[in-house]
């Protein structure tokens, strides 16, 4: 995961009856901008999947504006996400750099699978802005190196250029937290592993409410395992 900023902590959410306005508001732009059609043949249908439907999940109102996650499509996001993969920034981390072929591979082996991990644009305030991979991290081969509970569900995330260092990674990663256990009943966890290297993002996951349980060798890097417990859901 690339770098996350480690500003401030802010709210997940506000309650004001002006901030459910504008939400009803920006749904219906992002109706407009990210119309969903009917999955292609050769994707499966998440809806019965381990993660049910993050089509369905409603917007959130944060601090940095309204927030949606979008499931990708690569036929209308490819061009864009294999742009952001290959920011050096991101690349240094993901190891994704290359041709859109790289990156829809990597695309492909999640949307052709059984829905344990779903690729979504994150959109704030109407505008495309990070990626997000939202997975069962107990039926992940990560459940091999911690003791990984029932249903804990895990999060991959960049943020692209120019949405960086304002304190947005702390707010988002927040925001989709309180997603996941919003809609994801029997899940306890959000779990995380950035790459220690990555220091703005384990401060992001930080001061967004996760706590730091251990460091973990992965295959592909030496990780900080981060927790997020339902338990807190509202702490700061």
């Amino acid at each position: 995961m690339p770098p996350s900023d480690a500003h401030t902590s802010l709210a997940d959410r506000r309650d004001t009856g002006a901030e459910d306005t504008l939400e009803l508001r920006i749904t219906a732009e992002l109706r407009a901008l990210f119309q969903e059609e009917a999955p292609t043949p050769r994707h499966r249908d998440p809806s019965s999947g381990p993660l049910g439907r993050p089509a369905d999940w409603q917007p959130v109102a944060t601090p940095a504006g309204v927030f949606q996650l979008v499931p990708v499509r690569p036929e209308r996001d490819l061009t864009m996400i294999s742009r952001w993969m290959n920011d050096p920034v991101i690349a240094a981390f993901w190891e994704l750099a290359g041709d859109e072929s790289v990156t829809a591979g990597h695309l492909a082996s999640q949307l052709d699978g059984d829905g344990r991990s779903i690729p979504c644009l994150g959109v704030l305030s109407g505008t495309p802005m990070s990626y997000w991979e939202i997975y069962r991290a107990d039926l992940d081969p990560l459940a091999r190196h911690y003791p990984a509970r029932p249903h804990d569900t895990g999060v991959h995330l960049l943020i692209a250029e120019g949405h960086r260092g304002r304190g947005t990674g702390t707010t988002l990663l927040r925001a989709v937290a309180g997603l996941v256990l919003d809609n994801l009943p029997l899940c306890t966890r959000v779990v995380a592993e950035p790459d220690l290297r990555n220091v703005p993002s384990v401060s992001a996951f930080l001061s967004a409410g996760f706590r730091f349980s251990a460091e973990v060798d992965l295959p592909e890097k030496r990780a900080a395992l981060m927790i997020r417990d339902r338990a807190h859901r509202t702490s700061p």
